[in-house]
């Protein structure tokens, strides 16, 4: 169960990331109450996980599918580069989370 916490843990995660370009600076009320409700959500879910993983494994778990969605996200959504070396990246980062997910 501590698995599918941090998973939803990091895609909240990834919405208030993404939310905070879309706060305009915390000036747009909508934006900026689902960024917060986002952030408060995921920090939540991060502490249930902690609960039974290990915070080296779930941080780095929980921040790598926080970093990989929001790059994807901000390449379709916001026109961002997607270079043949970003993307390598991103995929090395999935690599990471995915050996921590078969040692832990």
């Amino acid at each position: 169960m501590s698995w599918i916490f941090l998973f939803f843990a990091g895609l909240f995660e990834i919405g208030w990331a993404i939310g905070l370009k879309y706060t305009d600076g915390f000036s747009k009320p909508l934006p900026t109450l689902l960024t917060i409700g986002s952030m408060i959500v995921s920090l939540g879910l991060l502490g249930l996980a902690l609960k039974t993983l290990p915070v080296g494994t779930a941080y780095a778990v929980w921040t790598g599918i926080g970093t990989v969605g929001t790059a994807l996200l901000g390449i379709w959504l916001l026109g961002e580069p997607a270079t043949a070396v970003r993307l390598a990246c991103i995929g090395l980062i999935v690599c990471g989370i995915v050996g921590l997910k078969l040692v832990a």
